[in-house]
Formats: structure tokens, sequence, C-alpha cells
């Protein structure tokens, strides 16, 4: 056991990462100091309101604020196409100008007021960017069809067979490198945004990134999210962060009874060797992908979902809420069409709240190498329970997750997390000692502070 506990200390380096307090994020291999203890929100402006606009979404920037968000996370902002479109409204991910805004959000100057005013109530804001394809009827396919993938016969083809509604682009043309890295500027340059979620980074060539992220970081340090799981997007750390997807499907096989508690650990180990020590890995539990496509956190994770939601806040790592959690919405929203989200009362928005303040004011979960150290506290049922500790030379924070459907009684073994703790969620207090028999109802999260 101590073995497994060296290696998950260790590994907690390949989930996070920074260079340290005073980074300015200005060029390879650092972080922007404000997203150390970030919490990431993705905002799907089409469905946040009745209205679908920049405006509307403008009037639920000081709910979120005190919600605790740090990083407003916007779907692509751009026009989309219309040739090829699926669905009445088409993609989000079908762009049909990289220079503009999508009339149906509303204005260039509405969707800069929302930058302006996130920025004034202390949230960051990355743009979702799309530079794998476009849509069939971007001016660039007339102007540029050279930029373009084609097949043996010269014929333009989508990047995946499945995707007819867009055209993949060649990044083995020089000129497009220029113009994407023109057009990654102009939205720093214009509207002041703060960075970009870079979709399906991974099928683009490395090196295109590592060509135009140190010309974005030459304006303003900026926070750079690749939706990829490679080592490689982490090279001289261009990318902050990329996707913990292995994770993500680990905690629905543990959900669903497929898999225990314990494939958490081989994650880690095997994370440790493959990613460097300044790599931040983002965790969740839904996404627009995942909603749309595999179904709901509750559809996955049932009465688990909260537990998870608390383990990705807990462990290595930098988490994210997708729009609609805080509401604990149980819907697939449509993808191609308008599906308002059904808000009501937003019954889980303390309990994110919570999460939110546990992430911003604990330096234990930073997202970095400046985060406490993860040690993993074995119990007698290593299978359903799942315990670590988070640790600096001044405090502590211990988290018990019962992983299962059924009630757990287990002995919490292991050296290093005795003392008196405050629980975070019910304000109890409890003195843990080695030995310690305790009782965890089913899915049980609790989140233990001293």
């Amino acid at each position: 056991m101590k073995e497994l506990s060296f290696l998950l200390a260790g590994a907690i380096l390949a989930f996070t990462g920074c260079k340290g307090p005073g980074t300015t994020g200005t060029g390879p291999g650092t972080h922007a100091d404000w997203s150390r203890n970030a919490t990431i929100y993705e905002v799907n402006i089409r469905q946040y309101t009745p209205q679908g606009t920049f405006k509307a979404f403008e009037q639920e920037l000081p709910r979120l604020q005190k919600m605790g968000v740090d990083i407003l996370w916007l779907m692509p902002i751009n026009p989309l196409g219309v040739k090829n479109r699926k669905g009445t409204l088409g993609s989000y991910y079908s762009v049909s100008d990289y220079l503009a805004v999508n009339p149906e959000y509303g204005t260039k100057q509405d969707f800069v007021d929302v930058v302006k005013k996130a920025h004034e109530l202390g949230m960051k804001v990355i743009v979702d960017w799309v530079a794998n394809h476009t849509s069939w009827d971007n001016n660039l396919i007339t102007k540029h069809p050279e930029w373009y993938r084609k097949d043996s016969t010269g014929k333009i083809v989508p990047p995946v067979a499945d995707w007819t509604d867009v055209a993949g682009l060649d990044y083995s043309q020089p000129g497009l490198r220029e113009y994407m890295t023109d057009a990654l500027l102009y939205w720093i340059r214009e509207a002041d945004i703060d960075g970009y979620r870079c979709d399906v980074a991974g099928m683009l060539p490395v090196d295109f990134w590592h060509q135009a992220i140190p010309e974005i970081r030459k304006i303003k340090p900026v926070f750079m999210l690749a939706e990829d799981e490679t080592p490689k997007m982490h090279d001289t750390g261009f990318f902050d962060a990329t996707y913990s997807w292995q994770l993500f499907h680990a905690m629905n096989n543990v959900a669903q009874g497929k898999k225990p508690a314990t494939v958490i650990d081989s994650l880690y180990a095997a994370d440790l060797k493959k990613f460097p020590k300044d790599a931040y890995r983002m965790c969740f539990t839904s996404n627009h992908d995942e909603n749309s496509w595999n179904g709901t956190e509750f559809e996955r994770m049932g009465e688990g979902a909260r537990t998870f939601a608390v383990l990705s806040f807990t462990m290595p790592g930098i988490p994210l809420i997708y729009s609609g959690q805080e509401s604990a919405m149980n819907k697939r929203l449509r993808f191609f069409d308008k599906d308002t989200i059904p808000w009501g009362n937003y019954p889980l928005e303390s309990f994110y709240e919570k999460l939110n303040d546990l992430k911003a004011k604990d330096k234990l979960l930073d997202a970095g190498d400046a985060g406490g150290e993860f040690i993993k506290v074995p119990t007698s049922n290593d299978q359903a329970v799942y315990a670590f500790l988070r640790k600096t030379p001044e405090h502590r924070m211990f988290v018990v997750l019962n992983l299962s459907a059924q009630p757990q009684t287990v002995i919490l073994k292991g050296t290093g997390f005795p003392g008196n703790y405050e629980e975070t969620f019910t304000g109890t207090k409890h003195n843990f000692n080695t030995g310690e028999k305790i009782t965890l109802n089913a899915w049980a999260y609790q989140v233990y502070t001293n």
C-alpha cells in the first residue's frame, strides 16, 4: 500500500500542474495565475434562454458569479452554415465566418458587452474555436479551395464521413495557418477574450498550435483548453488543459457497476507515466456532446451524479460544469435545433456553489503543483469506497465517497488522515482515527477539512 500511496501522490503531477506563484502565462510552459483555482462553466447560448441571445445570457452573469464560476466557456459564437445543414439551426460547429458572430445570438457589440460585463464581475471568457473544418458555404471554399482536404478525385471532403455538414481543412497549407492564427488574434484584440477551447484540437497538426499559441500569448496571458487527451497537446506547455476522457468513462462504468472504484487508481498511475507534470486535466460529469448524444449525468450515473461531481472537484484537475447542471437538468438537449434548458428553481445551485467556493478558497485544490499532495486512504472495501487525502503543511482535506448503490460499512486504514475535521456540506465535526469503522449511505459524499 505504501507503493500505491507513493504512486498516487506522484500522479497528482500528471493530472495538474503549474510553474508556481507569480507566473504570467505569457509563454510556453506557464499558466495564467487566475486559472490555478478556477472552475470552468460551459455556456450553450442557443439553449440557455428562450431568446437564445448574448443579451439574454448577460442577465445571468450575476447569478453565475454568485455561484462561484471563474471561467465562462462560450460554445461557438460564429455564424453557422446553411448548405448541407443538419436540423433546423445546424451544428454549433459548422462555421461560415470566423470573423463574425452568429446573428441569431445578436451583434458583435452584444458579444463584446458580455465579455466586458463578465470581466467586471471577475470572470474570464474563453471561446470555442473550430479550426479543423468549416461549413460548406464559408467563403474560404471559393476564395481558397486549396486550403481544403480533398479525395483522390480532387473533391473537397468532410474530415469524418458522418460529418456531412462540414468541409475539412488542410493544414499543410501555409496560407491557412497564417489566416487561422490571425483569426484567433482577432477576437483577443476585438473582444478582449481570455483564451480558447479548441474543438477536436488533436485532429490538427500539433505544430500548428505550437505556432499559433505563442502569438496569442504575446497579447495577454490566455487559457487554452484542447478537446483532446494526448500528452503531445501539452508539449512545451502550449495548451493549459486537456480532457480527462478516460476518467469520465471510468466514472460512468463505476456508477453503472461495471468497474470497481479502484479503476481510478489505475488511471492515476497510467497518467503519471504519460503526461508532463504541468498538465491540467479537465474533469467533468457532463458537457454538450455527452448530454446530447450519450445522456445526461443522471441517465449515466443515476443517484451517484452528485457524488461523482464531488470527485471531479476534489481530485487533481480543473472541473467543468455544463449549462443546466445546477438545475439538475435531466434532459438531452437537441443538438441541431432550438431546445431551451428547463431551469426550474436551480435545485443544485447551492451544491455547486459550495464546490466552487471550496475550489476557489482552498489552495489544496489548485490545478497546479502548488495544490495539496494527493494520498489514497485505504479502506476495508476499496472496491466500493474511495477515500483520499489532499494535504499541505498547513492543513488537510479528507474526502470519503461511497461509489456504489448500496450502503457500506468500512474500516479506515492508513496513518495520514487521523485528526479533527469539519464536513463541508453539513458542518458536522468529527475526529477520525486509524481503524475507525464508518457507515456510509448509498452514494454518500463527505468532504472534511481541518
